[in-house]
């Protein structure tokens, strides 16, 4: 299965300057559990945002840069190519950024969306879900605490 997986505000930002604009350390631990174990995909800025490679998993960076190297991942330069590396009995995520979520929709099976309850400015969005298309499955609210500034709700779509 293809599952898109996504923090997202309310407007669809994703985030400015390459950088989340919120701290949700319980959607980190949720998307550390989902992703663990499997091929993630990824555009080149989304993978540079990270300090190093995350563990346990197997990345694939889709980039236009010809010569671009790091250490360890897999580089392709479309989403067809990075689609046909993952194994097909295995779930494979898609994790950014606004435009690697836009080429990957029509490919995509499923959608696990943290929606951040707030509207930020940013300069990467995610695509819009139409709903003629995606059904939500799960939506589970969480409050704001002292960890978490904003209310966030985990919600699952599949295609319908």
């Amino acid at each position: 299965m293809i599952i898109m997986i996504a923090a997202v505000a309310e407007n669809n930002a994703l985030g400015k300057n390459n950088e989340l604009v919120w701290h949700l350390p319980n959607d980190f631990k949720r998307f550390k559990s989902l992703t663990s174990g499997h091929h993630i995909i990824m555009g080149r800025k989304t993978f540079e945002s990270f300090p190093k490679p995350l563990p346990n998993r197997t990345h694939i960076i889709i980039t236009r840069q010809k010569e671009y190297q790091a250490e360890g991942c897999i580089i392709v330069d479309s989403m067809d190519k990075a689609l046909a590396i993952c194994p097909k009995n295995e779930d494979t995520f898609i994790i950014g950024g606004g435009e690697i979520y836009t080429l990957g929709l029509p490919f995509t099976d499923k959608i696990e969306i943290t929606r951040v309850h707030h509207n930020f400015e940013g300069d990467a969005h995610f695509p819009e879900i139409n709903d003629d298309e995606w059904k939500i499955i799960v939506s589970e609210f969480n409050e704001k605490d002292e960890k978490h500034l904003y209310d966030y709700s985990y919600q699952t779509f599949l295609r319908k």
